[in-house]
């Protein structure tokens, strides 16, 4: 219905100056998507509130809505040409007037958690980057065919969006911090089976791939007004430091059904870990944040185990932000499992201390567009005992490794889909199938087997991924005795032509 739309505006974009990659298409689409988003949501409670004989107290002001300033309507439906900015005229009211407004309403908001805290947040991360007003009308009158009435319509709208993430994630190493498969995602959360009425949280949500895929999970069945109401308002939550992630966060879970996307922008890592209270624990968390990046002195000190590392210090944030006996399931670079280096053991042994890892997802290379490194995914619950990261780590409190240990056993999975991963081979819902029905009962196979932590040297506490059920490869051949071989056989072939050219003479 709306793809062909999707690509006009596309069009727009990429004869406009100020755009230049496939980051800066989404970033501008997401604004235009989220007023015009904001002037149907507007119109519609009206109507509704309108049938109710009550009134409706809009969030902006008339010269403010879309259907003033953006694409004026005559009362035949048509675009009113005579009444309508355009050229410099535009792009001036639209840089110097409706962001400054829009930019506003964090400071005149109630809360953090309304949508005009967020319309604030966004509009004051966000810049228009059109330089030609001629240009930005073209775009705003494409946007203007997109309809968010219906559920049919926002689903389309959902998938046609999240096809821009994933080409921004495919458009290079910088897109790529924004794009987790969803194949991937969706078979985390089948593994971990939230529930409605659980807190579901992700400390580095880019994109909100985890919340999306999530909320789609959760609105499967039938469910009550009450439990809409909890799906709606009370159980997903994320953080995010990068604006445009944030951006595209807010317009994603918008676009997925969430009205006012609980979503904070903010660096997780600057919250010091021995500040969290029960209170603001999670049931659930999913997450695959960034790794590679490097953290300065000050933020290091939040966290009991220094490392620059800013994966190794989001998982310290998630064990400890976890509820006890909540689940967590996190993407993280595979040397973590295998790393001698101090913190990546003392991490490792906190992981087994304080939750119990039962399972780890081996991705094979190539999942992650753009991304030079392999992955695994951790998936565990939080241990009964005491909250060790709090504090001195139980590996360090004089006790055996063994003595208090959450995990017992952790259960490998080699995902191997048949087939080089890539842009045109991407990960699917069918290469995941088979580890999600294994997990279930941490079965055996070929690409499945199970360690017994009593195993693991607690000194190096290696955690990597050694499958002993794959069959041996051939060892390589000394390359020195290749080079006799291809020699002797010159030698026998040249004595056979020597013999044949004289029986020919």
């Amino acid at each position: 219905m709306f793809e062909q739309t999707f690509k006009n505006i596309d069009d727009v974009l990429w004869k406009e100056a100020g755009c230049g990659t496939e980051l800066d298409y989404t970033e501008q689409t997401s604004w235009l998507l989220f007023l015009k988003y904001l002037d149907d949501l507007e119109q519609e409670r009206a109507m509704e509130a309108e049938l109710r004989g009550k009134s409706y107290e809009f969030i902006l002001d008339e010269r403010y809505r879309w259907s003033y300033w953006a694409v004026p309507k005559l009362p035949s439906g048509e675009i009113d040409r005579n009444n309508f900015l355009t050229g410099d005229d535009l792009i001036q009211y639209v840089n110097n007037v409706l962001f400054p407004h829009l930019q506003g309403f964090k400071q005149r908001a109630a809360s953090s958690d309304t949508i005009e805290y967020k319309i604030g947040e966004i509009f004051g991360e966000i810049k228009n980057k059109f330089q030609s007003g001629y240009s930005l009308r073209e775009a705003l009158e494409r946007i203007d065919e997109l309809r968010f009435q219906t559920q049919q319509e926002k689903h389309e709208l959902s998938h046609l969006y999240e096809t821009k993430i994933k080409n921004m994630g495919n458009a290079g190493r910088n897109g790529g911090e924004y794009y987790t498969p969803r194949p991937l995602i969706r078979a985390m959360i089948k593994v971990v089976k939230p529930k409605i009425g659980e807190r579901i949280y992700d400390g580095a949500c880019g994109s909100a791939g985890f919340l999306c895929e999530s909320y789609d999970y959760l609105r499967q069945g039938k469910l009550t007004t009450q439990q809409l109401e909890l799906l709606q308002t009370g159980t997903l939550f994320g953080k995010e430091k990068k604006s445009l992630a944030y951006v595209i966060a807010i317009m994603n879970l918008i676009l997925h059904g969430v009205d006012a996307p609980n979503i904070i922008h903010t660096n997780t890592l600057t919250e010091n870990i021995s500040d969290i209270q029960d209170k603001d624990r999670f049931d659930v968390i999913f997450a695959n944040p960034p790794f590679g990046g490097k953290e300065r002195k000050e933020v290091q000190q939040n966290f009991p185990i220094k490392t620059g590392e800013t994966a190794f210090l989001f998982l310290q944030h998630f064990i400890k932000i976890l509820k006890v006996g909540g689940r967590a399931a996190i993407v993280i670079k595979n040397t973590f499992l295998s790393n001698s280096d101090n913190a990546s053991r003392a991490l490792r042994q906190e992981l087994l201390s304080s939750c119990n890892l039962h399972s780890i997802l081996d991705c094979p290379g190539g999942t992650f567009i753009g991304a030079g490194v392999k992955t695994v995914v951790l998936f565990f619950d939080k241990g009964n005992h005491s909250d060790s990261v709090q504090g001195m780590p139980l590996f360090s409190q004089a006790k055996s490794p063994i003595e208090g240990m959450a995990t017992r056993k952790v259960w490998y999975y080699q995902l191997d889909p048949g087939r080089n991963m890539g842009k045109t081979n991407a990960l699917n819902d069918e290469d995941l199938r088979e580890f999600v029905e294994l997990q279930a009962t941490f079965t055996d196979s070929e690409k499945s087997w199970s360690v017994d932590v009593a195993d693991i040297d607690w000194e190096t506490c290696d955690l990597s991924v050694k499958n002993p059920n794959k069959a041996e490869e051939i060892a390589l051949r000394d390359p020195q005795k290749i080079l006799d071989e291809i020699a002797a056989l010159d030698e026998e072939s040249a004595e056979i032509l020597a013999g044949i050219g004289g029986m020919l003479g």
